[in-house]
């Protein structure tokens, strides 16, 4: 059914009538976030593990607004179904509660592995699930790439470089690990993850994408995941003291969430199967950070040192002279619009959380009842 140059192309049943113009073109609904149309030559298949988390949720926005079929796999152990509850429902979409350490039966294009406990708390709260999902979860997925034949792209980390003695970190630098440390299940999990991905390319001949992800922040970020950007964000935002560990003359380098996920798909879609450093080189100190971020909320409590973490690596600054190269990749978010972003959206988390509360109602009193005489 034409309508001008529109064109009616869906009318499933619980959406909206959907219209377009031509391939390529956006697609206008009332219930679902805005997607391009693709002729079926061009859509993929896409499967994303952890796709329910912080990273995740987003590359899946971008996955699904690009006119492709996205299947997300989580276990929810740190991701959240409302991160992506926008797109249930969707013929482009599927959820599946799954755990990549169990096999998992699907015919896809491309695999984007990103299923990992991220943040220090997390995966060193239960080291053991953190090396399971990197090692058998990672065999797992290129099992799967190896049998429908499609192309894997492991969400690896700058923490295989360890506590670096080169700065900035490039590709070709080994890294500094302990591998008995607090953060070793992390660090280890994801070099034999790496391992594992190269030894299928040389003996099975599955294509592999290799991210060095580095500090990364954004929306969607849990508030309790004990990162430098959500502790210092949410501690302003609630007036309590900004906690440094040790002199905060440690460096990060981080990009903006959006940036990441381009490079992502930037990488997956590019003939480069060495690893690629993924990050912003603009670095700065915690304590450049904490003042920052303090500045931009306007409040908070002074800026209190503690003692410093074990394993905290002293400087962290990502060469990304290979993807500028290779993929025409860079970060392109300022530092304080991104920061300033977050900062809006864990202030609405935390309006959320205050109206979500669960208040157990109190019990009705019981009477007694008094037997009298008439």
């Amino acid at each position: 059914m034409g309508l001008g140059a529109l064109t009616l192309i869906s009318a499933a049943p619980g959406h909206m009538f959907v219209w377009v113009m031509d391939p390529g073109e956006i697609i206008f609904t009332q219930k679902y976030p805005p997607v391009k149309f693709l002729s079926e030559k061009d859509r993929k298949r896409i499967l994303i593990t952890g796709g329910a988390g912080f990273v995740g949720s987003h590359l899946t926005d971008k996955l699904m607004m690009d006119g492709h079929e996205v299947t997300v796999v989580d276990n929810f152990f740190t991701g959240r179904k409302r991160n992506v509850e926008h797109w249930i429902g969707h013929e482009n979409f599927e959820l599946i509660n799954h755990d990549v350490v169990e096999p998992l039966y699907i015919e896809v294009d491309q695999i984007y592995h990103l299923a990992s406990p991220a943040s220090p708390p997390n995966y060193m709260y239960n080291p053991i699930k953190t090396l399971k999902t990197n090692t058998i979860g990672t065999l797992n997925m290129l099992g799967l790439a190896k049998r429908v034949g499609a192309r894997l792209l492991l969400a690896s980390t700058s923490e295989v470089y360890g506590d670096p003695e080169v700065h900035p970190q490039n590709e070709d630098y080994w890294g500094h690990v302990n591998p008995i440390g607090p953060r070793a299940c992390y660090d280890e999990g994801k070099r034999v993850a790496e391992t594992m991905c190269y030894a299928y390319m040389k003996q099975e001949g599955v294509e592999v994408r290799v991210a060095r992800i580095f500090n990364t922040f954004g929306p969607r970020m849990h508030m309790n995941d004990g990162r430098v950007v959500s502790n210092f964000v949410l501690q302003a935002l609630q007036g309590e003291p900004l906690t440094v560990y040790g002199s905060g003359s440690q460096t990060r380098a981080f990009q903006y969430v959006s940036d990441l996920v381009n490079g992502l798909v930037a990488l997956m879609n590019s003939n480069v199967s060495s690893p690629v450093n993924l990050g912003n080189p603009e670095e700065h100190t915690i304590l450049e950070f904490a003042r920052l971020i303090k500045h931009l909320v306007g409040g908070g409590g002074e800026i209190q040192f503690l003692s410093e973490a074990q394993d905290d690596p002293q400087r962290r600054r990502p060469d990304i002279r290979k993807a500028k190269l290779l993929l025409g990749w860079e970060p392109v978010v300022p530092l304080e619009e991104g920061l300033n972003k977050t900062i809006h959206y864990f202030s609405k988390e935390l309006e959320y959380q205050a109206n979500n509360q669960y208040i157990p109602k109190p019990k009705p009193a019981r009477i007694k009842k008094e037997m009298r005489d008439f």
